[in-house]
Order: C-alpha cells, then structure tokens, then sequence
C-alpha cells in the first residue's frame, strides 16, 4: 500500500490571509492554491522550476483592479505579481514564487476590428492564431509570427516583444503595437500612445509623472542611447529607450517601453494593433543542401532575391521530424528526389515569396535563375505554391522545438543561449564558433531559425538530473554571451530575457542604472515580476541568478531507473503544445473544455513527476515496484476507511487531475515530445486503488466485454431489462452509469450464422486446410467488443464487403480485446487479457492470412498498450485496420471511371492522432471506387470508449459533443461517415442520427456499381 504523501510545501501567512481577503474582496475569478495547480504554474517552456504561492485567474479588468487594490495594504506589502499568458516562455519569463496572474482563461476577447483604419482591439489573453482567425474575413492579419502562434498570447507577446519567422519585412511584435491599456501596481490605469508635447500636456496623475521622468531621461542620454543599442532587425528590448522618443517631432511612446518589460513595469491588459493584408499569393521554396554551414552561408543571397522568409533547419532537427507521426505529409516537399542526394541531405533554407501575383513571381523567377546555377552545396529544392503544402511545411518547422525534446537519450537538447541575434551576413562565422564551443565539449545539438534575422536557435543537448551539466550550462551561457558580444549582437533576439537578466548590465553599460530608475517610477516596490530584466535603483533587491532551480534538479530526486520508466512525464519540456486553442485539432479535449492548465497533458505530467518524486522522498523507488509486483493492495476494510479519512493526500490531487482525461491517446501522438498520459493515468490508479475504494462503475467497465458475449445469447431479455426507465434510473442514480447502449437485434451470431467459424480451434483447423492458393484470398476480420455487440451490421457488412471485393472473409472468434481494463488501471487484469488474445492471434498469425479490424482505437490498442505491457517479442501478429489493408490490394479491381458519390469522414480522434494517415487512406480508397470523401477536421466527441457514459463525466462530454462535432454533424452537406463506434454512439445520442461506417458507404457503392 502506498503511503500517505504531504508536498511540505504550505503557503506562505501573508499569501493565504491575502488570497482569503481577496475572495472576500468580491474578486469573480479562480483562484488556485492546490499544489497541484501551484506546480502547473512552475514551470514554463524553460529549464527553470519556480514554485509560485498560488495563481489568480482574474475574469476581467475589475477583478484584476480589486487585487492590486486590496495589495496595497500595508499587510499585503511582500505580495508579488507575475503576469502569465500561454506560458511557452523559453527563459523562465513568467515564473516566480509569489502570485501569477493568469490572464489566458477569460481576458480572450477581440474587442474590435476596423478594416478600413487596419486596427484591432484586442484583450491580453487573445491567442494569435485566434486573432488571426477573426480577421481573416477582413483581408487582414497581425503578421509578428512565432512557432507557439496557435498556444501564445497577445499579452504575452507584448511582454517579450515576441517575431519569428517574417521579422524581416514584418519586424518584432512591438512595431505593430499602437497602443496599449495596461494596469499599474497600485490599480490605476495607464493607456498609451504616441504622445507629442499637446498630447503630455493633457495628461495626469501617474501617467503624467511617468511621462514626465522618462522624456527627461531620453532627451538627456539620447546620445548614450543611440550607440549602445545595436541596429539590429532583432533590437534590443527591456527597456526599449531607442524606439520609445523620437527625438525629431518630440514625442514620447511608453508603448516602447511596456513591449519588451516583461511585466515588470506594467500588466497589460488591451492592445491596439496594427494589422496588414494578407498577402494575395504565396510561394515556398524549399532548397536542400548537403551542409548546414553550406545553408548558413548561401542565406545572404536568399535574402538578397528579396525574399518575404528565409527559415532554416539542421539535419538533426529534420532526422527527428522524419519520427514524427506527421512526417507523412511533408516529406515530398523536403526532401530530395534523387537517393543519393537524400543520403548527403543535411539541411534546408525555406523561402517564401508573399504580395502581388506579379512582384511574386518576378522575384521567384530571379531566385530560381539563381539557383538553376547551382550554388555552392545545394542538392536542389521544390516549389509549393498551393496553401495547404505551404502551412504543412511550416507546420513542421513550428514543430521543431517540441521535436528537439523528443532525442533519444538521457541528454535533451535545451533552450538558454537559444535565441541569439548577430547581423546576418556574420552569421555562418558566428555559427562557426559556437558549433566549435560545443563540440569541444562533445555536445549534440540542433539548429533552425530566421537566417534573414541572424536569428538560429540552437539546443545543446544536456541533462540537468546530472549536476555536472548543470554547471556545464552556465559555463556555456556566459562564453556564448561574449562571442555575442564579439560579433555585435545580442543574447536574446526574440525570446525575452527572462532568467538571462544577468547579462543586462554587460549590455547595457552605465544605461543599466537608468533602466532600474524606469523600474522604480513604475514599480517602485518591486512587486511586478521581480528579478526579471532589473531592479529599482533605489533598494537592494537582486536579479534572479543564472543558476535558478532548475526542472533537473528536481527530476534527480527521482531514481534513474523510475525516471526512465515514466519518461513519459519526465520528457515534458513545457512546449505547451497542449494549449493550442484550435477546436478542430484532437489534443487536448478536458483542456479545451475547461481552460484550467492541470487538465492537460503538461499538467498531468507535472503531477505525476511530483508524485515520482513525494514517492522517492518517502523512500519509495517506483521501478523497484515495478520489477517486483505492485505493493500488496490493502485489505477491502482498510481501503473504506482510506477513502473515508480526511487526511490530506497529495495522490487525491493527481487522481483529480487524472479523472478529467478522457485517455484519447491525442497526446501519444500529437505531442511533439509524445507525452502518453492515458498510459501514466493507467499506471498511476493503478497504484492508487491499491490503497483507496474503487467506484463500482469501474468493475463494470473492466468486466464488460467478458460478460458482452453471454448478454448477446438474449438480447431482447437484456435490452428489455437495461433500456426501460426505472432501470436507467438505477444504473444513474447505484453505478454511476448513463445512456448505455441497446444490444444488437438481430446479433452478430444471427446475422452470419453459420457460415463463420464457432470457434479458435475450428477456424485454425479450416486455415490448416486450406491450400496456399486458398489463403491467398483470405482475410480474418478480428472482432472488437462495441462493433461486434452493439453495431452488428457493421461487422457483419465488413464481412460482405470483403466478399464482394473478391476475398474469403474469416471472422476471428470473440476475444477480449482489453482496453476498458487498461483505461481503468486494473493493469494486472488487463496484462491477462492481452496475453490471452495475443497467445490466440499469434496461433494465427503463423498462416500468414492478413488480419484486419474495424474500430480504430481497439485495434490500435494491439500495437501500443499490448507491446507495453507483453513486449514486441511476444506480439508476433498484426491487426491493420481495414482500408490500410485494402490500399495494398488495390491492383485488384479497376479504377472508377467517375465521381459517383460525395461523403465526408470524421475520424476518430485517437487514429488521427497517432496514425494520421489513416483519414487518407480512406479517402484514396472511397476514390479509386468513384466515391469523394471530405476530410473533416474535428476535435475529440466527448464519448471516448465509456467516458461519456458516466455520469460525473456527463456534462464534460456534452460539451465536447458541442464544441467539436454537433455543426459539423448537423450541417446539410454530404453524409457523414463516421470510423470511430463511440463516436457514432455519441452522435446518435446526442443528435439522434444513426450515422454509419465508411466500409457501408464503400459497400453500397459497390452493389449499387454492379450490374
């Protein structure tokens, strides 16, 4: 039995009398003081670990004005504030140890749009793709662009004064920022703006003091200013005096200013910004090189060809993309025709031409002169002209900082020097030696960046549970500032200072006292995100040191051998790619749904390292469990009594954050580390019902499909007994358990009678018969436990399909599939299941007659959870799913002459995450028999396997169904088809439409084609 686990980590007094008065203090949002959510708010996309008090979610303006008033009591005086938005910070910009303020979950609103003046009003929680979405009617968009666009926000690229790829032509986030409203440290409120001396004369209060004290300063060190902020595309910010007065027409702009502070001056709440036309036609050029150096070195002239984007990206990066599930759609745009060019393939520059059709192709025209003549190194390149190959590219490329985090090894390559800039034309040399700095210490890394900036972002590989690459990492930050310095650049060009504060006065110079005099007028406490970019002059608070608490130095309190057992957890690195806002992309539906960061995968394994971690402390070695058996559940009485003690228990924490996850595998898939939470959920309760109650739902779940197979011997009985009303009102109301569905009338039995094997020993026998000729034409349709019970046509219809296309359908006596098991963490039951139908399908597998399946989430379930808990060796059987096996039969019937049918697909949530090429393997298939099938873009539908039939789950998935699928559902456009059994399940409960499987359609077609 697992012990009691207490985190020691109480809230300081003045925080918890603080956070008690303020719920008093009529503040509407949440806020969040569990450990579990204070860890949520730890860590960001860096390396640093800091745990904050506690995290307010303030629902609008007013609620933040009621915090920083109430903080104004002489009480409340140590409280501080740290403004956070998507949290994809790369140097710890965001984290601290007093309260974060969380503006990402309400403040989302676009206020306004003004086509005709190209403005937008915006709130600070407005995720940039999403203000992009909104202005897409409009001709136009906010054109800064960074890799973490679908997850970060507009405030939150205020604060770093956020660009990526386009800096170039489009410049840095604060180059489009008219204005801001934005709320000091005692509450009052400051807009900004261009102000001219007409302008300051109207102003009061604060904002006239401020106003006042820094034209003074500008006006006096202009000269200072001037030559110690270099000309840079990616110029110097925190605090940006260069930009902020113009000293040719006097005016001053504290917008400058505030872009860049990091929130230490300011919390910004609204933006006015200044937007662009889309541009008219787009063109990528992709150019492949045999040498990284020769990439590097032939980006002068890409740039030169006057060229929108000039990205590029390593080998290593690429070799790790080739990994990815996501490969598939963009590797005939990247990589090389010829095949011995692909072996001397090392990296790529990516060129994009945007504006006017003609500008456009006159300049593509120029660069492909150019490179007709074959420049030095490059292998050749491709064209993509169409936008959907053009957004798949650069959907790799924004991928590639999630990538990196998925090397293999103990050492991951890691952001802290990551985000230099130098002039372009140096760069290749200034490469040169940073390359040599970290091959003399034998380091892996990878690059990709904006070679038109002088920008590439470059990850050592190095692993922070060891102290000794601790110490490594400062030593290379500190020689990595000098060569920048060397080359007249500056250490962060795009991602913010963060934790790097360090190197601001080696920057600055004597200007670094007049940034801590800027501090001091706005925050003169020292309240706002303190030991970020410097500190009031007055006063001796320090910056935050280099050597901050790392994520490392936590994991290392973790055995080696659990942290390699839950890499899964460990491996998060913070890219927050789980954030993304996107309703149609699968990861992460309870986030999507709730908006609270503890009920996404980075927040699930962030709990679970924490666990990990209290378990080692409490002298617990997971593995060693692991490798020995579970530890010896408790007895049924003393489990009651644990489940009804009040004691605290840090575990009741994970499984809460637990619970929510709907074990969609999206995040196995669509992450780019492939963080597997429905795999650390499993696991964990596992653990945890060893010392608490189960829910009586939970063995129903996990004995469902043993008992399925006795309750189709009588399905009227048993639907007669689960479909009325007092029995509905039962399961609710004893079990926990909603909306089950009816058994199948007739069953899969009566439907195929006795033309199908009874049993395994018979159906081995008939195969053991047959000549090889025979077996050349069969194929043994593998049954799943919803399909095969609840939807019998579609079984017994694959089967006639599989017919009609010529072969010798064989349909595999029921076997338990067990993945309701695994989902519950009854690991033990579920290991007994697999071996079962693995021992089974192995007995089969020796004929060599293909195996195919029809639900994708069970039979995905072969290749993943069976090979976790079995191991490859011991699964020597493959079930395809079944136009995947068709595909590769398809020189067997001729090709449709015509479009006879139009159809669309919502896949199934859990294939189009893992094994996304699924969708188009049924869209090749449905045309090459006449039938055009759209591929429609979905999240996930709420029903997940049993999720969305309990009913503390209930509410959750309706919501989903809602969000994600009901639209698309109700829309009066071609007939849905639906792959997914839970998914039609939920669909023909929640909008009454029984809406059916593609191989119907495809069956259909084909009786209705015949003569």
């Amino acid at each position: 039995m697992l012990p009691v686990l207490d985190p020691q980590a109480a809230l300081d007094p003045q925080y918890r009398a603080y956070l008690q008065a303020l719920k008093g203090a009529g503040f509407r949002g949440e806020i969040e003081t569990r450990y579990g959510h204070r860890l949520a708010y730890a860590t960001d996309n860096s390396i640093y670990q800091l745990l904050p008090q506690g995290a307010i979610c303030p629902r609008d303006t007013q609620d933040l004005q009621i915090a920083l008033h109430l903080a104004q009591n002489h009480e409340y005086r140590g409280i501080t504030f740290s403004a956070r938005g998507g949290g994809t910070g790369t140097n710890g910009q965001s984290l601290n140890t007093g309260l974060i303020v969380d503006t990402s979950r309400h403040m989302q609103a676009v206020l306004a749009v003004d086509s005709d003046a190209r403005t937008a009003q915006v709130q600070c929680g407005v995720i940039k793709d999403a203000l992009n979405d909104a202005l897409r009617p409009h001709g136009l968009f906010f054109s800064p662009d960074l890799s973490t666009s679908n997850r970060a926000t507009l405030g939150g690229m205020i604060n770093t004064d956020a660009s990526g790829a386009g800096s170039l032509v489009y410049g840095k986030t604060s180059d489009h920022v008219l204005a801001v409203t934005a709320m000091l440290d005692d509450g009052s409120l400051l807009t900004t703006g261009r102000w001219d001396a007409e302008a300051r004369a109207g102003l009061t209060g604060r904002a006239k003091q401020l106003a006042e004290s820094v034209l003074t300063l500008c006006r006096d060190k202009q000269a200072q200013i001037q030559s110690q902020f270099p000309a840079l595309n990616r110029f110097l910010t925190g605090y940006d005096l260069k930009h902020a007065y113009n000293p040719d027409n006097d005016t001053l702009d504290l917008t400058r200013l505030l872009c860049g502070s990091e929130g230490t001056l300011a919390f910004i709440l609204e933006a006015t910004l200044d937007l662009d036309p889309i541009p008219t036609q787009r063109v990528l050029v992709n150019i492949q090189y045999d040498s990284f150096d020769s990439a590097l070195r032939d980006a002068p002239g890409l740039v030169a060809a006057q060229a929108h984007v000039v990205e590029t990206i390593d080998a290593t990066v690429l070799g790790l993309a080739k990994e990815d599930v996501s490969w598939h759609t963009v590797a005939e745009l990247v990589e090389p025709q010829d095949e011995s060019d692909q072996q001397r393939f090392d990296g790529i520059n990516m060129v994009e031409f945007a504006g006017e059709p003609e500008q456009v192709e006159a300049r593509l025209v120029g660069l492909l002169a150019r490179l007709e003549q074959a420049p030095k190194g490059v292998l050749g390149y491709k064209v993509c002209r169409d936008l959907a190959s053009i957004g798949r590219v650069y959907a790799m490329r924004k991928k590639a900082v999630g990538l990196l985090a998925n090397a293999k090894g103990s050492r991951k390559p890691l952001a802290f020097a990551e985000d230099t800039a130098v002039p372009p034309e140096s760069l290749a040399d200034f490469i040169a030696e940073f390359r040599a700095i970290l091959d003399r210490e034998g380091l892996q890394y990878g690059m990709f960046g904006h070679v038109d900036a002088g920008v590439l972002h470059v990850r050592p590989a190095l692993d922070l549970c060891d102290p000794a690459d601790e110490q490594l990492l400062l030593r290379l930050s500190d020689e990595v500032a000098e060569l920048t310095a060397k080359y007249g650049g500056l250490m962060w060009g795009e991602h913010g200072r963060g934790i790097r504060s360090k190197y601001g006065p080696e920057v600055f110079g004597p200007l670094f006292d007049e940034l801590r005099r800027i501090k001091g007028w706005f925050d003169p406490h020292n309240r706002l995100n303190p030991g970020k970019i410097c500190t009031p002059l007055e006063g001796d608070a320090t910056l935050l040191p280099l050597d901050t608490v790392t994520r490392g130095s936590f994991n290392r309190q973790i055995s080696p051998l659990s942290r390699e057992q839950y890499e899964r957890s460990i491996r998060c690195n913070g890219n927050g790619l789980c954030f993304n806002y996107q309703a149609n992309t699968p990861m992460c539906p309870s986030y999507k749904a709730s908006g609270d960061r503890l009920e996404s995968p980075k927040g699930r394994a962030e709990l679970m390292r924490a666990w990990l971690r209290l378990l080692a402390r409490e002298g617990i070695d997971m593995a060693q469990l692991g490798a020995n058996g579970a530890p010896k559940p408790a007895s049924l009485l003393q489990r009651w009594r644990n489940s009804r003690s009040d004691t605290e228990d840090f575990s009741h924490e994970v499984y809460a954050g637990m619970q929510s996850c709907l074990a969609c595998k999206a995040c196995s898939g669509a992450c780019p580390v492939k963080v597997d939470i429905p795999t650390l959920r499993a696991e964990f309760l596992h653990h945890y019902y060893g010392r608490y109650l189960r829910p009586m739902k939970d063995y129903l779940v996990a004995g469902l499909e043993d008992t399925l197979p006795l309750q189709a011997r009588f399905p009227n009985l048993i639907n007669a007994l689960s479909q009325n009303a007092p029995a509905r009102w039962l399961m609710r109301n004893t079990l926990g358990y909603v909306d089950a569905p009816a058994l199948s009338v007739p069953t899969l039995r009566e439907r195929v009678g006795q033309r199908q094997p009874q049993t395994l020993s018979q159906l081995q026998q008939r195969l053991a018969k047959a000549s090889e000729a025979e077996r050349s034409d069969m194929v043994l349709l593998v049954q799943d436990p919803f399909n095969s019970h609840y939807d019998a046509a579609v079984v017994a219809q694959g089967l006639e399909l599989l017919s009609n296309l010529g072969f010798t359908p064989l349909l595999v006596p029921y076997l338990p599939n067990g993945k309701p098991q695994h989902i519950k963490g009854f690991l033990d039951r579920f290991k007994r299941t697999a071996q079962t139908t693995t021992d089974a399908l192995n007995s089969l597998a020796r004929f060599d007659v293909p195996m195919v399946g029809l639900d994708p989430a069970l039979v995905l379930t072969y290749s993943d959870e069976y090979v976790e808990a079995l191991g490859s060796e011991q699964v020597q059987f493959e079930v395809q799913l079944l136009p995947q096996f068709l595909l590769g039969q398809l020189s067997r019937w001729p090709q449709a002459k015509a479009v006879t049918g139009q159809y669309r697909l919502m896949g199934h949530c859990t294939e189009n995450s893992v094994r996304p090429k699924g969708g188009e393997e049924w869209q090749r298939l449905m045309a090459h028999f006449g039938l055009e099938l759209e591929l429609v873009s979905l999240g996930c539908c709420g029903m997940a396997g049993t999720y969305g039939h309990e009913v503390v789950n209930l509410e959750r998935s309706t919501e989903l169904y809602r969000m994600h699928w009901h639209d698309s559902v109700e829309a009066e456009q071609a007939e849905p088809l639906v792959s997914g059994y839970s998914c039609r399940s939920q669909v023909k409960r929640l909008s009454g439409k029984p809406l059916r499987h593609p191989l119907q359609a495809l069956l259909q077609q084909l009786k209705e084609s015949t003569p």
